[in-house]
């Protein structure tokens, strides 16, 4: 990745801190800096990379906690902060580096004006409430540094959707009631909740193992599938798609799969629901973070069950229904798990979502396990959801998440809450900017039954 050169490091400090602090200074709502916490070092300014708008400032730094994190902040920047929970759980060891692919994702954010800042947390891995921690780190390390902005808002993808909502339940507001969060919005979030939105994955394990056979092979040692993997095993990613092939014909042309192949490709995504170009990816979820979830994080106990749950779709549902492996959930599982990862609901902050209605990897669904989830606490009216006609998960039309942004913008200062179809407008608004267009379909409403999450 080329990026654009300061003169000179010192030259560049002197620069960043000089033409940056009387923004900060009169857009802040504080009569005084709060005081740096001593345990987290201050961000260094770095290069910025050349996606970003000319002339945007750009620290990087690590967290005491250990997490690595990236700011940019534009030229004229708007004094509106977007600080951003990625997705994954990544379960590789975090680099410095990796916030760049976020900041490159949603780039649009500092084009529009706003403040961006993202962290790889303090380690890879599963840990809703860990990642949460870190965020809100992130975000007083930015207020430390540069002063409390005019806005704050809070930005989850994906896992981070999960991420993203559980920070704004547990650090909405500081001990004396003040506001920390202003605002919250979800991109194709994975927000029905921990404990319901995996099941599908372990039930994919198992109807994988019922037809294939291969995830453990025959010779090797055998172990309940919701474990994900021994704490030993060796197994890599490649060698699991290989295992997918040999069973399912997946990564082959149409005309060089078996028929044996066919029907076990077809009897699988017939069953869980899942498509084909994202089986890998699924099963590889439910091997290597399932290891990770309930061996590293749960303490070894079982937080799935499958134990009476009804397969249907195959060719012979009877067959797979008597021969699957069942498995019950440990109560101690599932209620550490819900600790890490469910949702009460109870927001406090003006929440807007975005989800893509054909997402093959967080379902839909999930949206509409968080609507019931709001709705049981009583806070409907703090949450406004929306809705594409794409099938992209990672990253959607760049005008859409625009129109999101300005429309929770509109939300906190001018106090009008948004409808799909007042987000939708925002959008075609900003399409001349961006080279692709808006999808909403601000007449869709998911039912948890859309998927077998």
């Amino acid at each position: 990745m080329s990026v654009r050169s300061f003169k000179t490091f010192a030259a560049a400090t002197s620069t960043l801190w000089l033409g940056f602090a009387p923004l900060v200074l009169a857009q802040s709502q504080q009569a005084a800096a709060p005081v740096a916490a001593a345990s987290d070092p201050s961000p260094d300014p770095t290069a910025c990379p050349d996606f970003l708008p000319q002339e945007t400032r750009c620290w990087s730094g690590r967290a005491a906690k250990g997490g690595f994190y990236w700011i940019a902040v534009p030229k004229d920047w708007n004094g509106v902060l977007v600080v951003h929970a990625h997705g994954g759980p990544r379960t590789a060891t975090p680099e410095a580096n990796d916030p760049l692919e976020d900041l490159e994702r949603f780039s649009m954010t500092v084009k529009e004006g706003y403040a961006w800042a993202g962290s790889t947390y303090r380690r890879g891995g599963y840990g809703v409430r860990m990642a949460a921690e870190d965020t809100d780190d992130l975000r007083q390390i930015f207020w430390n540094t540069f002063r409390k902005p005019r806005r704050t808002l809070l930005h989850g993808q994906s896992w981070g959707g999960n991420v993203a909502a559980k920070t704004a339940e547990l650090y909405a507001r500081d001990a004396e009631g003040q506001v920390v969060w202003d605002g919250v919005v979800l991109t194709n979030g994975v927000i029905g909740g921990g404990t319901r939105t995996y099941r599908f994955r372990a039930d994919l394990r198992a109807v994988y193992q019922f037809y294939c056979n291969n995830h453990p092979q025959p010779d090797e040692a055998q172990y309940p599938l919701w474990q994900g993997l021994p704490p030993d095993s060796q197994l890599k990613r490649a060698q699991l798609a290989e295992r997918v092939q040999t069973c399912t014909g997946v990564g082959l042309p149409e005309n060089r799969r078996s028929a044996e192949q066919r029907r076990n490709l077809a009897d699988i995504l017939a069953v869980t629901g899942v498509q084909e170009d994202q089986l890998v990816a699924h099963l590889s979820w439910a091997t290597f973070l399932f290891r990770d979830m309930v061996q590293h994080r749960l303490d070894g106990l079982n937080p799935f069950d499958n134990s009476e749950t009804v397969y249907q779709g195959s060719h012979d549902d009877a067959a797979l229904n008597a021969g699957v492996q069942r498995f019950a959930a440990d109560p101690m599982g599932v209620a550490r798990l819900a600790y890490d990862a469910d949702l009460s609901g109870l927001i406090v902050a003006p929440t807007l979502t975005i989800h893509a209605k054909h997402d093959p990897t967080a379902f839909v669904s999930n949206e509409a396990l968080y609507r019931e989830t709001v709705a049981a606490a009583g806070r409907s009216d703090l949450l406004v959801q929306t809705f594409t006609d794409e099938s992209e998960h990672s990253r959607l039309s760049p005008p859409e998440y625009v129109g999101l942004f300005q429309a929770m913008m509109r939300w906190l200062d001018e106090g009008m809450k948004p409808t799909p179809s007042d987000v939708a407008a925002l959008c075609h608004d900003a399409a001349s900017r961006y080279d692709d267009g808006c999808h909403f379909d601000t007449d869709f409403r998911p039912s948890t039954d859309q998927s077998h999450n």
